[in-house]
């Protein structure tokens, strides 16, 4: 069963930092590129950052640039997402994506997704 799974959400204040996963199961990450949307209450699914499958690129929003990064492990078949200086507005259910090409920016391109984890960031 193929399989996308977060985890690290949580509570945060803001200025504060959360590190995100996401473990695949079922099969092999190397040939996916891999990306995080996040889907505030109320709005659509929204592209977040990007990597590619061999991990030799990336790309962000405009408003997360400069705090989040995106990484990837293949051996560990995981993905990652750094986030500091987290903002009341980055709060979202973050979502991990897996498409079978170079990079995904748009959710249409997506074949895998994860449940979701819920981050808040809130005084």
């Amino acid at each position: 069963q193929l399989q996308l799974v977060e985890s690290g959400g949580g509570l945060v204040q803001p200025g504060g930092s959360l590190s995100l996963s996401c473990a695949a199961s079922g099969f092999t990450l190397d040939y996916y590129a891999m990306a995080w949307f996040r889907q505030a209450p109320g709005k659509e699914r929204d592209f977040v950052a990007a990597i590619s499958w061999g991990g030799s690129s990336t790309r962000y929003v405009d408003s997360v640039k400069g705090r989040f990064t995106i990484s990837r492990d293949n051996a560990k078949n995981t993905v990652y997402l750094q986030m500091n200086g987290l903002k009341p507005e980055d709060t979202a259910v973050y979502y991990c994506a897996a498409a079978r090409k170079y990079l995904v920016t748009m959710s249409y391109e997506v074949a895998y997704w994860g449940k979701g984890t819920l981050v808040t960031v809130s005084s």
